[in-house]
């Protein structure tokens, strides 16, 4: 069980962890590792799918499966491990899950066939599930809510640093040497990544693991369905990540074709737009004391349907203008409900986070893989429909959001510093 002594750099007497402490600065930088980790080994691949196309002899929506087969078990495994992550301690776990999945990442760089490489994307993705929802809940429950937003919008732009150096790399390697040295490294990088953050995370402080209970695990499981806000900011996380992966997935089909024609390195460095997501997180995450959830969830949906308008014209800087738009707006909106999860849910927060983020990579592997059948029979155009059809209902849901009334705290917890999207 981990100690609950206090982390070196917090003042005697704190019990939570504030903004500018050094223990804040350790949390944050172990937090950046692991999502950078975790998401470098997702989406190695993403820019690969045309050269997977053509090494393996599948179509680009079979080829999409090695992202989608990645983040489908990565969400069914999110509602085992939100229980289990109840049960075991935070830190053990999410580290355990890091380094795993960074093995498994290495499999995939030595696979012989189409059908071994699923598999060991497959169990990747199961593996990775004991990481994200874990790092949310312990953001929530050990950093003072004042500094929650912001430490949660950190650790979102660790996500975004990770999803850009994993495509960016693969994407330069892949050129120099091969997609599978290039999938490689992505995994040793995995491997240096998770033991940084063993070795700078505190162990937890308001959080003890309980002893296995199925009757107990049962109610936590579905307690959160009780509350209509959760349940619509689960449905946000399916629009706004199946609205992103569909739109990268299927933008490395359109510029690696006439008249782009672009080479695996120069699609690779187009996720280096993925660094204004590092800091629209933090910046969004932010943003939320002083403007509401509600408010700054509203601006960057409406943020990602203007990036996405802009993609339709012809010019590559114009689709890159879009690109970066678009990104911020998705990086800047994901870290709010992020945030919002943690305070609305009241009671078993690793669970809430996990449904959020299955249904968050649910969408990512829904979306992801049937705009593959938009983009066959349609082009980019069929794509961006889809997509826009996704972000409309975000706005609906969004609106709806914004009618609801905030939730009192629990006894005994802090106050945090927020404007409800109904009050703001």
């Amino acid at each position: 069980m981990e100690s609950i002594s206090p982390g070196p750099g917090t003042e005697v007497g704190s019990s939570y962890i504030e903004a500018g402490t050094r223990t804040f600065w350790r949390v944050n930088i172990a937090t950046v590792a692991g999502g950078f980790c975790t998401f470098a080994l997702i989406y190695c691949v993403q820019p690969l799918m045309p050269l997977l196309a053509d090494t393996f002899r599948v179509t680009p929506t079979q080829s999409s499966l090695a992202l989608s087969f990645t983040t489908g078990m990565l969400a069914i495994g999110l509602l085992a491990t939100g229980i289990a992550s109840e049960m075991l301690p935070r830190k053990s776990l999410m580290a355990a899950s890091l380094v795993v999945s960074a093995l498994l990442t290495v499999g995939t760089a030595v696979a012989p066939t189409w059908h071994s490489l699923l598999v060991t994307r497959a169990l990747a993705g199961f593996t990775i599930s004991g990481f994200p929802a874990v790092a949310m809940a312990y953001v929530s429950e050990e950093i003072h809510p004042k500094a929650g937003g912001l430490a949660m919008g950190v650790y979102i732009g660790g996500n975004a640093f990770g999803g850009m150096s994993g495509r960016l790399v693969t994407g330069v390697l892949t050129d120099l040497l091969s997609w599978r040295w290039a999938i490689g490294l992505i995994g040793a990088l995995g491997i240096c990544a998770s033991l940084l953050f063993w070795l700078l995370l505190p162990p937890s402080r308001h959080f003890t693991p309980r002893s296995p209970n199925l009757r107990v695990a049962k109610s936590a499981l579905f307690r959160h369905f009780h509350d209509r806000g959760l349940v619509l900011l689960f449905v946000m996380g399916f629009l706004l990540m199946g609205s992103f992966v569909s739109v990268y997935n299927y933008l490395s089909f359109r510029l690696v074709a006439p008249p782009y024609g672009l080479s695996q390195t120069a699609v690779g460095l187009l996720f280096t737009v993925y660094s204004v997501g590092v800091f629209s997180s933090a910046w969004a995450g932010n943003m939320v004391a002083r403007h509401g959830h509600g408010v700054m969830l509203l601006g960057m949906v409406m943020v990602m349907a203007a990036g996405l308008a802009i993609t339709l014209l012809h010019s590559i800087w114009a689709i890159l203008a879009g690109l970066i738009v678009f990104t911020f707006g998705f990086f800047g909106g994901h870290a709010v409900v992020s945030a919002w999860i943690g305070v609305r849910a009241q009671t078993a927060k690793a669970v809430a986070s996990s449904f959020y983020l299955f249904s968050y990579y649910g969408g990512s592997s829904v979306s992801g893989t049937l705009t593959g059948l938009c983009w066959s029979a349609w082009g980019w155009g069929g794509v961006s429909a889809a997509v826009a059809g996704l972000l409309v209902v975000a706005l609906l849901v969004v609106l709806s959001l914004k009618r609801l009334p905030s939730l009192a705290p629990l006894a005994g917890e802090p106050v945090a510093v927020q404007r409800d999207i109904g009050t703001a």
